[in-house]
This record gives structure tokens, C-alpha cells and sequence, in this order.
């Protein structure tokens, strides 16, 4: 809750749930979420724009919160998956039924949370192509 947000709004509510019934069902829906079924817990990030001052940045927001909670489990030994549930319709429904979430709040992710199979390596992604200096 420390990632910063457009005007302070924070946005976000977060469902921890270690329901392994729960986490299973998911993987009907997410394509790409496989591994919740062997996470000791997941974090679903919701994104509550209603009465914000700046509603149309709760998705910024709730993204930096959410990459503050990869980095933290990161530091940790924990290893997490950012598994992306909005902007897509069927993931979205799925999530609200699942775990009762309200109409006026956009299920935004699911993160499983765990200890690694294998240990960290380190990626290089940088590429120079993608930074431009004063202008395009």
C-alpha cells in the first residue's frame, strides 16, 4: 500500500485467500494461472474506482501496487506470478463469482505465492531500441 497512486486515491483492495478449492477453479477460467493449484496462497488485486477523484488511473495504481508486492516476495525467497485478469471479460466474471466480488470493483489480478521450484536467474531485458533521447 506504499505504491504510489494518482492523488492518494489507493484504489486497491487485495483478497488473500489460501482456499486450495478456490485457487483450483480458477485455472477453468485463467488460461494462464496453472500454478495456483500448487500455491500455498494468492492474492487477488482489485481495483475500486467509484467516488476517486481521478477514477480512470485506478489500473496505474493498482499495477504498482501489485509490482511492490512482486518485489517484496522477491526480496524474501518467495517466488510470485503476476496473472492478469483485466481488462478481459471472462476472467473478470470468473473472479467476481468465485470469490464474491461486487459489481463495482474489477478483479485486476491474481498473484500465487510460493517458494521456487528452481532457483532465481537473472534476466538481462534490457534493450537500448526502446529508449529514445528528446524525442522519438
Amino acid at each position: 500500500m506504499m505504491a504510489p497512486s494518482a492523488g492518494n486515491q489507493q484504489p486497491w483492495h487485495f483478497i488473500v485467500t489460501r482456499d486450495r478449492e478456490k485457487m483450483e477453479k480458477v485455472s477453468e477460467f485463467h488460461p494462464y494461472a496453472s500454478m495456483l493449484k500448487n500455491a500455498p496462497v494468492a492474492i487477488v488485486v482489485c481495483g475500486d474506482p467509484n467516488h476517486k477523484k481521478w477514477p480512470d488511473f485506478w489500473p496505474q495504481d493498482c499495477s504498482a501496487a501489485l509490482q511492490n508486492m512482486l518485489l517484496a516476495a522477491r526480496d524474501l525467497g518467495l517466488g510470485t506470478v503476476w496473472a492478469g485478469v483485466y481488462p478481459l471479460k471472462d476472467r473478470m466474471e470468473g473472479m467476481r463469482e468465485l470469490f464474491g466480488i461486487p459489481a463495482n470493483i474489477y478483479p485486476f489480478a491474481i498473484v500465487p505465492v510460493g517458494w521456487p521450484d528452481t532457483e532465481f536467474k537473472a534476466m538481462d531485458r534490457y534493450n537500448g531500441s526502446l529508449i529514445h533521447s528528446e524525442n522519438w
